[in-house]
């Protein structure tokens, strides 16, 4: 397991995670198409335990996910960046950014998720899921 380390976009947010599996899963669904303005996102889940802010202030911002629980996403108190948030139906795991890490370039997706939303011009880079991948 490696420990990553991620920056906001105006250098005054800072974390480390450990990912267990090096790699990106691709969100399609269409909250993380709003937060983020892009087609998907690039996602790890990990224990809340892996991951530390070394640097900065979050704010958080709650809105009901597709189970209709609350989501509560950190960002950065001045540029709005979000590094993680907290799906409360995943328990004690936080979805990281892993798009926002240092070294992002050097990981491979490995998944697809929420399927069912993706853009129909977008190619499938790895296993895709309607939803989420079975338990």
């Amino acid at each position: 397991m490696a420990t990553h380390t991620g920056k906001c976009d105006c250098g005054q947010l800072e974390w480390t995670v450990k990912l267990e599996d090096e790699s990106h899963v691709l969100c399609h669904c269409d909250t993380c198409k709003k937060l983020s303005g892009g087609a998907f996102t690039l996602n790890q889940i990990v224990p809340k335990d892996n991951v530390k802010v070394l640097k900065g202030d979050l704010k958080n911002y709650t809105y009901a996910g597709e189970s209709g629980n609350p989501v509560h996403c950190y960002y950065c108190a001045n540029c709005t960046t979000s590094p993680f948030h907290h799906q409360t139906v995943l328990g004690d795991k936080y979805v990281v950014r892993t798009g926002l890490l240092d070294n992002y370039k050097e990981l491979k997706p490995s998944a697809e998720i929420f399927g069912k939303a993706k853009l129909s011009w977008l190619p499938e880079v790895a296993t895709t899921f309607e939803t989420l991948p079975p338990s």
